[in-house]
């Protein structure tokens, strides 16, 4: 078999994993908010709470098969449902090919765990405006105990886990100063610790690109809805959604940005 065709179907079978896993997440996502377990219990629509069958529960394409609508009580399907099976399923693609192609398998796991936890902060944030401890502590826990993992029995040196606690402490350090300042007002005590969780994950220099990334967004973003009418000065816009794209940012481009970056001044 061509090695290109395997390459693709190899591709094809991570995207498919990657919509498959959206879908838990959603689940994980509704039954969170709902104080119920996402362990057990069969799927149900959250208006008729009709038990779902296989054929509901086909990621993207149960959606488009059914118009958006439930096929029992035809009420309105949230565009959440695709949107966050078709983005678990292209982060998860990106992350075989920035990880597999460069044999870091042990990585390549972490990173698909960690895309999960950033995937249901991104969703029940921008929703709830609260990032939930069930969340936050466990993604910070496997963050910590990896990079224990990763410092002392692949690397063989404790300067990536001083790196990472050093990054989270200075990451959490400047946002609960904010926190103070602003008295909540400006951000939530659930941004401290993502903040934490961030320098963690990313470790320094990334951790600033993410920073960078999600205080200009944010920015952009809360100029144009206060420009539109949508928001005003006083009204209240999750900040989570912003980390959470800027630590994906960081993921993926941070080495090409800080190049960049760099290169301005070697010019």
């Amino acid at each position: 078999m061509n090695l290109s065709l395997i390459s693709y179907l190899v591709y094809s079978l991570v995207f498919v994993f990657g919509l498959a896993v959206g879908s838990f997440l959603n689940c994980v996502i509704y039954r969170l908010e709902k104080n119920e377990s996402f362990l057990k219990g069969r799927s149900y629509c959250p208006h008729c709470k009709h038990i779902l069958g296989w054929k509901d529960l086909i990621p993207v394409f149960s959606f488009l098969i059914l118009k958006g609508k439930c096929r029992y009580c035809h009420q309105k399907i949230s565009l959440q449902y695709p949107l966050v099976e078709l983005s678990t399923a292209i982060i998860f693609l990106f992350i075989w090919l920035k990880f597999y192609a460069i044999a870091q398998n042990f990585n390549l796991f972490f990173y698909l765990i960690i895309s999960c936890f950033l995937i249901l902060i991104f969703v029940y944030d921008l929703k709830h405006y609260i990032i939930p401890d069930k969340i936050i502590y466990p993604a910070i826990l496997i963050a910590f105990l990896y990079n224990i993992l990763y410092s002392y029995f692949i690397l063989r040196t404790s300067y990536f886990i001083l790196n990472s606690i050093y990054s989270a402490l200075g990451a959490a350090g400047f946002f609960l100063l904010i926190f103070l300042i602003s008295k909540g007002k400006w951000l939530g005590f659930g941004d401290v610790k993502l903040a934490f969780f961030m320098g963690f994950f990313l470790g320094f220099p990334n951790i600033l690109v993410a920073l960078f990334f999600a205080f200009f967004s944010g920015a952009i973003i809360g100029i144009g809805l206060i420009i539109s009418g949508k928001k005003t000065l006083k009204s209240e816009v999750p900040f989570g959604p912003f980390l959470v794209v800027g630590t994906f940012i960081a993921l993926f481009f941070s080495q090409s940005i800080i190049n960049w970056y760099l290169s301005l001044f070697l010019l």
